[in-house]
């Protein structure tokens, strides 16, 4: 670290917006960049030579991707925290940037002082992610856990959205009515339902149910 900065490299396909966050920063007296790269196999080598604090890295990229890049980087250099800067907030390009081991994630409308708060952050080891991604995490893990259905339960489920009891059920799954209740109550469980009818309508929402179209 030169006189106490975080030194820092910035990885974006883009040279305008790559430009535009190493000009963001250039005027912190906290921060130095110490590089900067186009993509991810750029990056790897930024980081063997430099081992910054913080690696900047955008999701999207040629050679090597932003998700390949920070797999990389925590791999290999656990001491540079990787902070993913991109423009993409869909749930599957969060969970993989996470898990990949990025400590943070923002969004590309951040402002100058949110990202530089955000590197300090990430510098300590402390977590930085965007209103809106975190907002997103918290969703996600609030869905209730998907447990699949056997094929058999499938099977009485749709007897159910036929419209059959469950004496009918039996005849056509060539089951006794006692068994035909079994699964049933299998399935309020598995669904957390109190009803046939809610029962197919969860089941659906989930997609655990698929019917004939």
């Amino acid at each position: 670290m030169t006189s106490g900065k975080l030194r820092v490299i910035v990885v974006d396909d883009h040279t305008v917006m790559r430009a535009g966050v190493i000009a963001l920063l250039a005027s912190d007296p906290g921060i130095e960049i110490v590089g900067e790269a186009a993509d991810g196999r750029a990056a790897l080598e930024l980081v063997d030579r430099y081992e910054p604090d913080v690696a900047l890295i955008d999701l999207r990229m040629p050679v090597l991707d932003g998700v390949a890049t920070t797999t990389e980087i925590v791999a290999r250099h656990p001491r540079t925290r990787v902070l993913i800067l991109t423009t993409y907030d869909t749930d599957a390009d969060i969970e993989r940037g996470v898990e990949a081991g990025a400590i943070g994630y923002l969004l590309k409308d951040t402002t100058r002082d949110q990202l530089a708060d955000a590197i300090r952050a990430a510098a300590r080891g402390e977590t930085v992610l965007a209103p809106q991604v975190a907002r997103k995490l918290v969703a996600k893990m609030r869905q209730p856990v998907q447990v699949p259905l056997t094929t058999r339960e499938a099977e009485v489920l749709n007897a159910v959205a036929d419209g059959l009891t469950n004496a009918d059920i039996g005849k056509r799954l060539v089951i006794a009515e006692a068994t035909v209740k079994t699964h049933l109550l299998r399935l309020f469980a598995k669904l957390d339902v109190n009803d046939r009818t809610r029962a197919v309508v969860v089941a659906l929402e989930r997609g655990l149910l698929h019917r004939p179209s």
